[in-house]
């Protein structure tokens, strides 16, 4: 009898582990090298830092040039499983970055509707 409550037991635990809803990894959090192409003033090289903070995904740029400017908080960020929105303003410009995942480390999209710009994860 035992063995057959054990029995019960251990299955009663494996199928409540399997239908327990994982949460979902926070794929857009972290450090993203963007490079957008084809600029006026030529290609541009951006470090963004991602972080989850009270539930929302907040961030800040800075010149991947040049760390030592000030950085350039993102105001608005929205988000989905696949793509990635972000808006700030850089030299009195409002700037808008669309970006869409390709695979676990990089994505592609538009800056501004007109140049193209590709980020890769950094580890």
């Amino acid at each position: 009898m035992k063995k057959v409550s054990f029995f019960l037991l251990f299955l009663l635990l494996n199928v409540v582990t399997r239908s327990v809803a994982h949460a979902p990894d926070d794929f857009f959090a972290g450090k993203w090298e963007i490079t957008v192409t084809g600029t006026p003033s030529g290609d541009a090289k951006l470090v963004a830092e991602l972080v989850r903070k009270d539930g929302k995904l907040t961030g800040e740029l800075v010149n991947a040039a040049d760390s030592n400017q000030e950085k350039i908080p993102v105001t608005q960020l929205t988000e989905s499983a696949d793509k990635l929105s972000m808006a700030f303003t850089a030299q009195g410009y409002d700037v808008t970055l669309d970006l869409s995942k390709v695979d676990d480390d990089n994505l592609k999209g538009m800056l501004m509707n007109m140049f193209e710009a590709k980020a890769k994860r950094l580890k």
